[in-house]
Formats: C-alpha cells, sequence, structure tokens
C-alpha cells in the first residue's frame, strides 16, 4: 500500500472535499492502483526514447487532419451575470477561501 488513509484526507482537504469512510477507502484503493501503474511504466527501459514535445509523433503529425483555430465569440457574459446572486461586470464576486 502506497498511500495512507492520512494521505487522501490531507488531500480532500486541500480540494475542501467531506468524504465518507467509505469514499475515503474508495479513494485510497484507486490512489493506490494509479501508483502502481505507474511503477510499473518507471520499469520501463526509456534510454533511447526521445522526449516529445507533442502528442504525435514527427511523422504522424504530418498525416493527421487538424481543426484549424477559429476564434468564435460566445456573448453569453452579460446574461450570465443577470443570474448571478452578487454580480458586477464582468465578474463573479464569491466568498473568500483563502483563510482556510
Amino acid at each position: 500500500m502506497k498511500i495512507s488513509r492520512e494521505d487522501v484526507l490531507r488531500v480532500a482537504d486541500l480540494a475542501y472535499l467531506d468524504l465518507s469512510e467509505s469514499e475515503l477507502e474508495t479513494y485510497r484503493k484507486q490512489i493506490d492502483e494509479i501508483l502502481e501503474y505507474i511503477d510499473k511504466l518507471n520499469e520501463l527501459d526509456t534510454t533511447n526514447v526521445e522526449p516529445m514535445a507533442q502528442v504525435l509523433a514527427d511523422d504522424q503529425a504530418a498525416d493527421a487532419t487538424l481543426r484549424e483555430d477559429i476564434v468564435v465569440p460566445c456573448g453569453v457574459a452579460t446574461e450570465i451575470l443577470t443570474q448571478a446572486p452578487d454580480p458586477e461586470p464582468p465578474y463573479f464576486r464569491v466568498p473568500k477561501v483563502i483563510e482556510r
């Protein structure tokens, strides 16, 4: 077991999550499985593998059809702000959580 119940509690606290006992155990098992998988990946010899900056290799990128980035105005901010409990355009005011 790589991760303890206390580790999960710490992460939940940082994320402001209130987890039940069953959720704590479920997440502890899931995180443990992820860490075990990472250990398996770390066993691979990557000595001659060059780091990639893109998901696709250079020879794949030439064949890939990628969409163009097109800017599409959204224009819903005003309507959404009218539904906010405490708006100050163009923002939402929310309670501070930094003091915690």
